[in-house]
């Protein structure tokens, strides 16, 4: 198995900062990338380099995205892998029980769940030094037409300089202020099933209206759906890389010049 590994600039400023400020990304082309060194997968417990993210796909809609200090998994379902770690901060969603557990390991620092109790929104906002975590609600559709308000989370991850969002169970494109509160969003992980989430026309308006640089497809239900989307997006302008491994590591400095879907292959950690 191989991975991507890109060069790494080290930058003065913290990535903390980067992401506060919001500094707009000017970066060489990844899919063209050549100087891209091809190397063994490197173990999840390997550092993780400053002002870089490692994002690596672990099932469904679960990842798990690591800066040098924090760790981090999405719509944490509780089984990741026959290892010996604990993230510091997981996130759930619960349109489906694919995208939670309802018994955490304890030993997780902080759980953030991203649907509404008592009709109440969950409004997080995590420092955790290098990685600042918020969650958008959005609705979802429950029993057939009805409608579960603020019942699902965009998380957005800033790290690294880097602003990286999971849609989530996204069942409705996001509103104007929606989009407002979701800024800036480098990389995005998006489900692309195409049924029991947005259709693909309906995510295609969305990934344009978000231009991230990155587009990591998620919750694919069989490679049909999969190249459906990957044609839809390189009909939209997209280039299209399969990296025939579970991650990526990213920095400002090395994000594509052109929008590009990674498509990277679930696998749960082993050591």
């Amino acid at each position: 198995m191989i991975r991507y590994i890109l060069p790494i600039v080290f930058l003065v400023t913290s990535g903390a900062a980067l992401a506060q400020d919001r500094i707009p990304s000017h970066c060489r082309a990844f899919a063209q990338a050549p100087g891209m060194e091809y190397l063994h997968r490197a173990s999840f417990r390997d550092p993780v380099a400053d002002e870089t993210v490692r994002i690596s796909y672990l099932d469904h809609a679960m990842f798990l995205i690591q800066s040098e200090t924090v760790s981090a998994m999405t719509d944490f379902t509780g089984w990741y892998g026959n290892v010996d770690f604990i993230p510091d901060v997981v996130t759930m969603n619960n349109a489906h029980s694919t995208h939670f557990t309802r018994a955490p390991d304890p030993a997780i620092a902080h759980v953030l769940e991203g649907w509404a109790v008592n009709g109440q929104p969950r409004d997080h906002d995590l420092d955790l030094g290098d990685m600042l975590i918020r969650n958008v609600h959005t609705d979802v559709r429950s029993n057939g037409s009805a409608v579960r308000e603020s019942g699902n989370s965009i998380f957005v991850f800033e790290v690294a300089g880097l602003c990286v969002g999971h849609l989530g169970h996204l069942h409705h494109e996001p509103d104007d202020a929606q989009y407002a509160m979701l800024g800036r969003l480098d990389v995005v992980m998006a489900a692309v099933d195409g049924g029991l989430t947005l259709r693909h026309e309906a995510l295609l308006r969305v990934m344009d209206r978000l231009r991230s640089s990155v587009v990591i497809p998620m919750h694919w239900f069989g490679r049909r759906t999969l190249e459906s989307f990957l044609t839809d997006m390189e009909v939209s302008g997209y280039d299209v890389v399969r990296t025939d491994g579970p991650d990526i590591t990213l920095s400002l400095q090395t994000l594509p010049s052109r929008p590009t879907v990674m498509v990277l292959e679930p696998e749960v950690l082993a050591e």
